[in-house]
């Protein structure tokens, strides 16, 4: 079976990625015989805190958070981000590269994410949420976990997914829904996405309804129910994404995670990036 296309990939152009590259990551795309990959850039406008105890002192975040913890994204060069995807496609003939974003908190956003969007052509828009309120600021879950009830922190996310859908169209796939189990604690005992059903039905069946895709990100293995559940309550596409920020990164887990999305009945679509649907 051909591999299906990296739906989420991130190079230098993404202000977290210290060790992208784009045309490393085309390369390495060909090298695995990817029929297509999406240049998925952050654009972030949520200023949150981070725990500096917790950095690599000299490493990249570290570089970017003032002070007293709090991290403002930078602005992105969509000029330059373009020129670059026009570039790449020149040298990689035979790759289809789509330009694209991956939306941090658009619903927070609103107008500065629009003047963005509205500056270039993106063929692949991602809407993600990383963030949560946190005290009179926002933090993500590694900042979240060691004050509140890890349930707690993953019942809070997965509804703000479902207010994210209702409240923002700029985007056409949502990214990892399962992004707090990337940092789950070790002391919380194993992950059991059962436990939060319910909530996952709940924001799964506001994606279903809006006629949106959902990613199947392999950064961590998607729990099977949740693509289960997705089918269930009507949906009907999804996309595959490593979320890799270098180039060793592209199409990690992509095997399995076909299979086990082949097996709730999705197939691939006609072309190499279209979504797979059933």
């Amino acid at each position: 079976m051909t591999s299906p296309a990296d739906g989420h990939v991130h190079s230098e152009w993404s202000w977290d990625s210290a060790k992208g590259s784009m045309e490393g990551s085309c390369a390495r795309a060909v090298e695995l015989g990817l029929p297509a990959i999406a240049f998925t850039e952050h654009l972030d406008h949520t200023v949150w805190t981070v725990d500096l105890d917790g950095l690599d002192p000299g490493g990249h975040l570290a570089s970017l958070a003032a002070p007293d913890g709090r991290l403002t994204p930078p602005a992105f060069d969509v000029a330059g981000y373009l020129e670059a995807v026009e570039r790449c496609r020149e040298r990689f003939p035979s790759l289809r590269i789509l330009s694209g974003l991956e939306v941090g908190e658009p619903h927070w956003h609103a107008a500065a994410v629009a003047e963005v969007l509205g500056a270039g052509r993106f063929e692949r828009v991602l809407g993600s949420v990383h963030c949560l309120p946190h005290g009179d600021g926002f933090a993500e879950p590694p900042g979240l976990f060691p004050h509140r009830q890890a349930a707690d922190v993953v019942r809070e996310y997965l509804a703000e997914i479902a207010r994210l859908v209702g409240q923002s169209d700029v985007f056409s796939v949502l990214a990892h829904i399962d992004y707090p189990v990337r940092y789950w604690p070790a002391q919380a005992g194993p992950f059991d996405a059962l436990a939060f059903e319910d909530e996952y039905r709940h924001a799964l069946r506001a994606l279903a309804g809006s006629g949106r895709a959902l990613e199947v990100n392999t950064k961590v293995p998607l729990h099977p129910e949740v693509v289960g559940w997705w089918r269930q309550e009507g949906g009907r596409a999804v996309t595959f994404g490593s979320d890799a920020h270098d180039p060793v990164g592209l199409a990690f887990g992509f095997g399995e995670a076909a299979a086990m999305v082949e097996s709730y009945g999705f197939r691939p679509g006609r072309h190499p990036h279209d979504f797979w649907t059933r």
